[in-house]
């Protein structure tokens, strides 16, 4: 009776492992199942992201592309056809200013057209010149940046020290470093109200790196991560194009730090 009950009671235990064990079985496989649809989905969600990212920047450098082409043409525009013909005005404004048989009221009028044409001309030139340095085709990035750098300095209470090395880079990617500094001095101007500028740009093993720094006011970084304006977007899509990376450095009333490194080539 005795061992009838004793095997009873084993075969009771044994069931009960078998279930506790099974049960366990269950549980980490729905864990398991879980855990790994999970990951897919978090994985899915990531992809939807990194689309939704490339999407949003080839749409930027879509942007940039056609902002170049738009900008060439409408230098091209002032050049042939305002500048040409704003230099005709000047040409017989002189011609009749050279004749004796005006009076002094006609000789002031012929004058004032004269300035107003003068100053109309040399502001398109200079719109012109903004928009497509001329240069930069000619001489290169590191002749149209040292002119870059002299016309801030000469226009603006700005004092930049700076090292420049040329780079082997396309005409179209020397276009895109210097649009780069461009908006970067703009911003440091407009926004950062610096007054002091330093300047590195030189060739690496695989490529090169610019180390861009300004004394201004600063921003939040995590601001301009959350929302960044145009023109921190415009940097970061020209960076993406030259296949590099940029860091940024910046506090309240410390100035501002960007290094871009960038690696030549796919």
């Amino acid at each position: 009776m005795v061992q009838e009950f004793q095997t009873e009671e084993n075969k009771l235990i044994l069931v009960l492992t078998f279930a506790v064990v099974f049960l366990v079985l269950v549980s980490l496989g729905l864990i398991l199942f879980f855990f790994f649809s999970r990951r897919k989905v978090i994985e899915k969600e990531r992809e939807k992201a990194d689309l939704r990212i490339e999407h949003q920047q080839k749409i930027l450098q879509t942007s940039i592309t056609i902002q170049e082409v738009e900008r060439k043409r409408i230098a091209q525009d002032l050049h042939d056809a305002i500048s040409a013909k704003l230099n005709v005005v000047s040409l017989t404004t002189n011609v009749l200013l050279a004749d004796k048989n005006i009076n002094e009221k006609q000789k002031d009028t012929l004058e004032q057209i004269l300035d107003i044409t003068s100053t109309t001309l040399e502001s398109s030139r200079k719109i012109a010149h903004d928009l497509l340095p001329p240069i930069l085709a000619k001489f290169g990035l590191k002749a149209a940046l040292e002119e870059l750098f002299e016309e801030f300095s000469k226009n603006t209470d700005i004092d930049i020290e700076y090292e420049i090395e040329d780079l082997r880079l396309s005409g179209t990617n020397q276009l895109h470093v210097f649009r780069i500094l461009q908006e970067l001095i703009n911003n440091s101007l407009r926004h950062g109200k610096a007054n002091e500028l330093v300047i590195h740009v030189e060739e690496t093993n695989e490529g090169f790196s610019l180390r861009y720094q300004d004394n201004g006011i600063g921003f939040n970084i995590e601001d301009i991560r959350k929302k960044p304006g145009i023109g921190i977007q415009n940097i970061n899509s020209r960076v993406r194009i030259l296949n590099g990376e940029i860091q940024i450095e910046s506090s309240k009333n410390k100035g501002s730090l960007f290094i871009i490194q960038c690696i030549y080539g796919e």
